[in-house]
């Protein structure tokens, strides 16, 4: 008979559910502004995560995660955005995307039931509790953030899109290598501001010059050629 579920493992779970539920409003979300909010709140509620797990295994790893992720992903990222972006991208701008919004959301719900059954036999082989939850919703990020990243046209949600995977993947992480080394974690906090940096610099500085930032439009920009003679 399974064990009863500890309070810090069920607020887990009702965390994940609303790590989906975020992901989901990520893709439902028509303006740079929205999509940088609900990012906020996906990293607050892998922070919370990241306290509950390191209070149910008492491990300071993930007290450190969890503060790390606040730091990087809930202040400096949108903080960074924010100074970085033109006001009329981030705050009025419409994102142009491939499909609808019910389209996006009904992917969203295919990609999700998609994660949890191609990692059933792996949660159904494990007592862990955590393991059982965190996975098949981490793939589930991993895979909403990169259907986002291939049909927004804006270069500042596919930005959002990547590290909605990143986040994904971190939420994952903590339930199957809790213990990863402090540097790695660092790390991983430090490339992310850094990519976010410079994405947001290369966006403000390709709005200035061209007028826009839709990749459609940037592919098909190309130099004519001049003659030699």
């Amino acid at each position: 008979m399974p064990s009863q579920m500890s309070a810090p493992e069920a607020l887990n779970t009702l965390s994940a559910g609303f790590v989906l539920l975020s992901a989901f409003a990520m893709v439902a979300t028509r303006q740079v502004q929205g999509v940088v909010r609900y990012f906020i709140v996906q990293s607050l509620l892998l922070s919370a995560s990241c306290f509950l797990l390191g209070y149910a295994q008492h491990s300071m790893h993930l007290y450190a995660l969890g503060a790390i992720t606040i730091v990087a992903k809930v202040l400096v990222i949108p903080w960074v955005l924010k100074r970085t972006l033109a006001r009329e991208l981030y705050v009025r701008r419409e994102i142009e995307q491939v499909f609808n919004i019910p389209a996006s959301l009904l992917w969203a719900l295919l990609l999700a039931i998609f994660s949890v059954v191609l990692v059933g036999p792996i949660t159904s082989a494990t007592p862990d509790r955590v393991v059982q939850i965190n996975v098949p919703i981490g793939l589930a990020g991993v895979l909403i953030g990169a259907f986002s990243l291939m049909v927004r046209r804006e270069a500042v949600p596919q930005l959002i899109g990547i590290l909605a995977m990143e986040n994904g993947a971190f939420f994952a992480g903590i339930a199957i290598a809790a213990e990863l080394p402090l540097i790695a974690e660092l790390t991983v906090a430090f490339n992310v501001i850094l990519i976010t940096v410079i994405i947001g610099l290369l966006t403000q500085d390709i709005k200035e010059t061209i007028g826009t930032t839709e990749t459609g439009t940037l592919r098909g920009l190309k130099e004519e050629p001049t003659s030699w003679r």
